[in-house]
């Protein structure tokens, strides 16, 4: 059985991951934290995203309001 702090932390995605899996940079990705349409959690020295986050991005949820999908992260219009 998993201690609680280590499901915690398994909810927890780096910048890169997140990158990864929305198919963005990971510029944009800290563009979309620093803008405040991602939430963060602070651990130690790193920045974290909740997959909560992820999950509502995925799942097209309109009560979702601070969370933006791949398209609006990317800016597009310099």
């Amino acid at each position: 059985m998993k201690n609680n702090d280590s499901v915690r932390s398994s909810c927890l995605l780096s910048i890169s991951e997140v990158a990864w899996l929305l198919g963005i940079d990971e510029s944009q990705v800290c563009r979309a934290i620093r803008v405040g349409l991602l939430p963060v959690v602070r651990r130690r020295r790193r920045l974290l995203v909740p997959a909560h986050a992820l999950t509502h991005l995925a799942d097209g949820d309109p009560c979702a309001d601070p969370y933006v999908g791949p398209a609006e992260l990317g800016g597009g219009g310099r």
